[in-house]
């Protein structure tokens, strides 16, 4: 654990994960709705995850995708709808992003919402970064 607000904790050990949950919970989103179970545990295990519990129930997730060198990529950020507006998200984001193992590096993410999340801890949009956004396999 890394993390406690109250009865909320947050644990960085990837054994907490519970992949179904985080399935479930990126079941409701824009970007990663038609995920698989498979993709969700490849992902898992090539990132540092962060997920957040309400004792022993997953209610949160977020990873970061790094080549603890230059760069940390923050992925897959969601808490469960019924846990919303309680800032879990903010507390959520603000550990990830205070991780020592980030410092000094470019950390970046794409997101269509919640600018304003980001921004309070320092995400800023720029003209420098270019995307190819999701190629079709061939």
């Amino acid at each position: 654990m890394i993390a406690v607000n109250g009865r909320f904790n947050i644990y960085n050990q990837v054994d907490k994960v519970d992949l179904a949950r985080v399935k479930a919970l990126l079941g409701l989103s824009y970007w990663a709705a038609q995920r698989s179970l498979e993709d969700i545990a490849t992902s898992v295990q090539h990132s540092q995850c962060f997920s957040l519990y309400d004792q022993q129930l997953q209610i949160g997730f977020a990873r970061i995708v790094t080549d603890y060198v230059s760069f940390a990529y923050l992925a897959d950020v969601i808490i469960d709808p019924e846990y919303r507006g309680q800032g879990l998200g903010k507390w959520l984001v603000e550990t990830v992003v205070s991780d020592p193992r980030w410092q000094g590096k470019l950390l970046l993410l794409a997101t269509d919402d919640a600018h304003g999340l980001y921004q309070r801890h320092g995400f800023a949009e720029s003209s420098k970064l270019m995307g190819m956004g999701i190629r079709e396999q061939r």
